[in-house]
């Protein structure tokens, strides 16, 4: 028989994520282009000057920009990303919330001064990221993502949507910024949202705000937090919707790469409310929501949100006949990118609209988080007998922790699968699966 899924909770049960986690977004977006033929997107890889610190000197870091600083497109658009290379190293690109040609499996790199054209498709809705970071641990500099979102159809209603892009940079004393990979020893550890400090974010009393969370810090697990905020609900996770429910104790909790849109009501009127990011060590204020001066948008509360529009994933996943799989997070099979190739062997293979569940093994001694390309997964009940309310495509495990996940192979190809421990000179090590 198939199994079900388990009603939605009323927290978000990543407890596993974590592990002792205690302790949970912001800019107007412009429309960048519609889905009425085939796009061409330009994407650049640049070196920038960015002051990261009072009173320090600005820092180098390399970004991956578009036409706006989040690139908004609307859902079923066919795209063909024409990417320049202006970094000293070669280029890999990476999606999540779209599909295109998976980086190294399939897309070959972009080399220094080079420009190279792929095709990509938006299947589904969502709160997406594109990034550069796959072959630039060590680098001289680190690299900032380009937030990406893939509007509903028809557009869901909401008075405000707000992207809250956290980035996560250590500055020696000199105000150089580093890159992960590297031994970070005394430098600074400093958050910024949206490409700043601090940031306040006005809204006006009683709106109704989408806030879409995205995590773009390099390694870190990091929890977000509205203090002095009542509901904050949960609409989807990692570009999926999920049947709305209540954040436990109003936290949002983001591995490296996870994205979680939530939706909050502005009380009439009140204080500024600080947004603590917590990251394992200690909670900080990273931003601030205002109550704007512009008069109240309604004279009550309006009623709990109804679902985002379905994305076309299935209800059901008939485990019995699936396909089963287990891959331990350590060993000699995983490479690092720049030793990383397809003649290796892959964790497993499989035919396409075949259900595979697969068991994932941290044996190391810390947090390892774990990012599956390609395919949408389910995060399994222990016995294997339902699973939670939503998708995933990154899961982060304890030290010692199994978790099994499962999905169905919708796309073939060949695709990767990234781990990295939590610690900032962690190496990304890759392994790859082939859906035929």
């Amino acid at each position: 028989m198939f199994c079900r899924m388990r009603p939605a909770p009323e927290r978000l049960s990543r407890r596993s994520l974590l592990g002792g986690f205690a302790a949970a977004l912001a800019g107007t977006v412009p429309r960048f282009a519609t889905a009425a033929e085939r796009l061409s997107v330009a994407l650049e890889a640049r070196t920038e000057s960015v002051a990261l610190s009072p009173g320090r000197a600005a820092s180098e870091v390399w970004r991956l920009t578009g036409a706006a600083p989040v690139l908004r497109l609307q859902r079923g658009a066919a795209l063909d990303l024409a990417l320049t290379n202006g970094l000293k190293i070669p280029a890999a690109l990476s999606g999540r919330g779209l599909a295109l040609p998976t980086p190294l499996a399939v897309q070959a790199p972009v080399g220094p001064g080079g420009r190279a054209t792929m095709p990509a498709r938006l299947a589904r809705a969502g709160t997406g990221l594109l990034d550069l970071r796959l072959l630039a641990d060590g680098a001289t500099a680190p690299i900032r993502p380009l937030a990406l979102i893939v509007d509903e159809a028809p557009a869901a209603s909401f008075d405000r949507d707000e992207v809250f892009l956290v980035e996560d940079f250590r500055l020696k004393a000199d105000g150089t910024a580093i890159a992960p990979g590297l031994d970070p020893g005394e430098t600074e550890l400093l958050y910024t949202v949206n490409g700043q400090l601090q940031p306040e974010l006005a809204l006006p009393a009683q709106a109704r705000v989408r806030l879409r969370f995205i995590n773009g810090c390099h390694r870190a697990v990091i929890a977000l937090k509205i203090a002095e905020l009542g509901a904050v609900r949960v609409l989807a996770i990692d570009s999926q919707p999920a049947e709305p429910f209540l954040a436990r104790n109003g936290a949002v909790v983001l591995p490296p790469g996870g994205r979680t849109d939530v939706v909050i009501d502005m009380p009439p009127a009140k204080a500024p409310l600080p947004v603590l990011l917590h990251d394992g060590s200690a909670a900080r204020p990273v931003a601030r929501l205002l109550v704007s001066t512009e008069p109240p948008l309604r004279a009550t509360a309006l009623p709990p949100p109804a679902p985002l529009p379905a994305s076309g994933l299935p209800d059901q996943l008939d485990l019995r006949a699936a396909i089963r799989a287990e891959l331990a997070l350590d060993g000699p099979d995983w490479r690092l990118p720049a030793q990383f190739a397809t003649t290796m062997a892959p964790a497993f293979q499989a035919k396409a609209g075949r259900v595979i569940v697969l068991a994932l093994a941290n044996k190391t001694a810390g947090t390892a988080v774990v990012h599956l390309h390609g395919q949408p997964f389910r995060l399994l009940d222990r016995l294997d007998d339902g699973w939670k309310p939503y998708w995933l495509d990154t899961l982060a495990l304890e030290a010692g922790q199994t978790q099994r996940i499962a999905f169905l192979a919708e796309q073939s190809g060949r695709f990767l699968i990234e781990s990295m421990a939590t610690n900032w000179a962690a190496p990304r090590r890759l392994r790859w699966y082939e859906i035929r």
